[in-house]
């Protein structure tokens, strides 16, 4: 009995920590006039069975064939405060992409979480899941975009969502970024998304990228993935990002422990993994002392977007701009970073891209076998 109350106590003590740590989010009614006439809601997309609402920014004049961008907000906050704390529509109109914003509803989630760890919500062709592929299928439809270039992104519950529409529809997505975010699987109810939240669940990689593999026909390949983690977040537990990680790198046969690449600049390490034509197929951005939130480098000028608020952090690293580099939409060649190794004595090398080499596939084939 007395276990049985120590457990009750315990999930009660979760549910109000969650509580307390949504109440700092930013909600639809501020985030201005001016973010919101940015976006148009779109109704009549499809059959919607998780009852989501549909936002949208086509910039004038986007010719056929351009990029979607899909950006998953964070809990308490609207798809209008998502955007106009990270910059997304700005930047459509800067590069040329349309710009899709799926937004939770209260009746759903009384935070505006998305539901990114309920059965009914995370299964291909079901629930919130099969809303935002109606909406990525009308938008790519509507506007005669380019169903090979669909890209998403989303922090903390629209992280977890994120994982959720690369797992099940992972032929939509060319690649995808997760900010604070959860692994596919990581829980299948809400006391266990508390608790994987607090404390990440450990799992083999193996075990990760199963989920991922069970979620629908799809055998490859697989979308390439950008996770970004601060290091001090007490909302969602770094492990979580790592757990991130090794389903993705399951996925493509790489290994968590063997980054072809890493470069350290004032607290953030960037670790690349290839593929064997010298693509990064996944990364991982740790920015130290960064609490739970978008990583923002706030403001107008060279390599700045956004505005920071409650989630939207300026530490002076511009995830937006990141993570647009990462999935090949940014045009300035000059803002491109340079990439570096470490070498065995610590010392960081610039690294040239390869070419594909089908002897280096095959080793990474054999190292990746020998780990299993």
């Amino acid at each position: 009995m007395a276990e049985t109350l120590s457990g009750l106590d315990e999930l009660i003590r979760l549910r109000q920590r969650w509580a307390r740590l949504l109440t700092g989010g930013l909600p639809a009614e501020e985030a201005g006039a001016e973010a919101n006439a940015r976006l148009a809601e779109v109704t009549g997309f499809g059959s919607n069975p998780g009852d989501l609402r549909m936002f949208a920014h086509v910039p004038p004049g986007l010719p056929p064939g351009a990029p979607l961008v899909v950006a998953l907000h964070g809990c308490t906050q609207s798809a209008a405060g998502y955007d106009h704390g990270c910059g997304w529509s700005e930047m459509a109109d800067r590069l040329g992409f349309a710009l899709l914003l799926p937004e939770q509803d209260r009746h759903n989630n009384a935070y505006r979480c998305f539901n990114w760890f309920g059965p009914q919500d995370t299964l291909r062709n079901a629930g919130e899941a099969l809303s935002i592929r109606q909406m990525v299928a009308w938008m790519v439809e509507e506007h005669g975009l380019d169903p090979a270039r669909v890209f998403i992104s989303g922090l903390s519950a629209g992280g977890g969502m994120t994982s959720v529409m690369l797992a099940t529809y992972p032929e939509v997505f060319a690649a995808g970024a997760i900010l604070a975010g959860l692994p596919y699987g990581a829980a299948s109810n809400p006391s266990e998304a508390l608790e994987v939240m607090r404390q990440a669940s450990r799992r083999s990689a193996r075990d990760w990228g199963e989920a991922v593999r069970a979620a629908s026909a799809h055998a490859g390949p697989w979308p390439r993935v950008s996770v970004w983690q601060g290091e001090a977040d007490s909302t969602v537990h770094a492990g979580n990002a790592e757990a991130v990680l090794q389903q993705w790198l399951d996925l493509h046969g790489l290994a968590l422990d063997a980054p072809d690449e890493v470069e350290r600049s004032d607290g953030h390490v960037l670790r690349r993994w290839l593929g064997a034509d010298g693509r990064v197929l996944v990364e991982s951005h740790s920015i130290a002392g960064m609490e739970h939130g978008v990583p923002l480098h706030a403001g107008d000028g060279e390599g700045r977007i956004g505005v920071a608020g409650p989630h939207l952090l300026d530490v002076g690293i511009s995830s937006t701009h990141g993570i647009l580099r990462f999935w090949g939409l940014g045009t300035d060649r000059a803002d491109v970073p340079r990439q570096f190794r470490v070498n065995s004595q610590g010392e960081a090398q610039e690294v040239t891209p390869r070419r594909f080499d089908p002897a280096r596939l095959l080793d990474k084939a054999l190292r990746f076998a020998r780990l299993r």
